[in-house]
């Protein structure tokens, strides 16, 4: 595969200090399904070229602080312009933003689509007892979470956020869902959530929530440190539904690694093409 081996001007040689063999990168990991495919398919590639790279566990706001920081160099999942935008507000002089990985991340309250009657966030209004006044959500911290929050007070909303990780978040909704209870949670695409389930994104008149695009970013060193990968990252791009396919098979039973490599070995003209080969 011609990915395996990439030499120019940085070498290939490990006596080179600039070789890829004397790199390591780190790649930011939010606890997002989301985040954990583009980012062993981006991670295997630039092992493939010789990189050593390492993965680091944090809520946004961490891999954020990290890139800005320099102890982050990449990260695969960026919801920008609106859902990040806090974030790159306050890093964003020193982050690069490389690339769009997809355009369309659609993101909001959502509810079962057995729920008569509520088909935006206004109609909410008064029918909170629905939902045993309740909204579950991701961690405190995330920008879903931060929205959220302004949205229950901008619609005059008598619903309490319950903040939890995505995985108790959705195991509660699973949980009502299969008793046919209404429930309201929060969802983004790509995610198998709405593989599993029959669900509806509310429409949000005041717009809080906006379809998003997913980028890719990295701190504004790498671009020096190494090159090569930088421009890997700047060609880099995938479908959104790969990606929810590749999220259903790691919630399968499919290791990631193994789901990542299987992408490679189908889109080798696409992976040549994003290294430029």
């Amino acid at each position: 595969m011609s990915f395996l081996i990439i030499c120019s001007s940085i070498g290939c040689g490990s006596n080179n200090a600039a070789s890829p063999k004397n790199i390591t990168l780190t790649m930011g990991v939010t606890p997002w399904s989301s985040t954990v495919p583009p980012t062993k398919i981006a991670k295997s590639i630039l092992v493939n070229m010789g990189y050593k790279v390492e993965e680091i566990s944090a809520d946004a706001g961490g891999v954020y602080a990290g890139l800005s920081k320099g102890d982050i160099d990449i990260f695969m999942d960026s919801w920008l312009p609106d859902m990040h935008k806090n974030y790159m507000n306050t890093f964003g002089r020193t982050i690069d933003d490389v690339s769009v990985s997809y355009p369309n991340g659609e993101l909001g309250w959502v509810v079962p689509t057995y729920v008569e009657g509520i088909d935006s966030v206004a109609d909410i209004k008064g029918k909170e007892s629905l939902f045993d006044k309740k909204i579950y959500g991701i961690e405190e911290g995330a920008g879903m979470t931060m929205t959220s929050k302004e949205m229950i007070k901008a619609y005059g909303l008598d619903l309490e956020y319950v903040a939890s990780s995505e995985g108790a978040m959705l195991a509660q909704a699973s949980k009502l869902i299969a008793s046919k209870k209404p429930v309201i949670c929060l969802g983004w695409r790509p995610h198998p959530m709405f593989v599993k389930y029959q669900l509806k994104v509310l429409k949000d008149p005041k717009g809080f929530f906006k379809t998003s695009e997913v980028h890719v970013l990295t701190n504004n060193k790498l671009k020096n440190k190494a090159p090569e990968a930088y421009n890997f990252l700047s060609k880099w791009n995938i479908d959104v539904s790969e990606i929810e396919k590749m999220i259903v098979e790691i919630d399968n039973g499919i290791s990631p690694e193994d789901v990542a490599k299987a992408w490679i070995d189908k889109n080798k003209d696409k992976v040549d093409k994003m290294l430029g080969t």
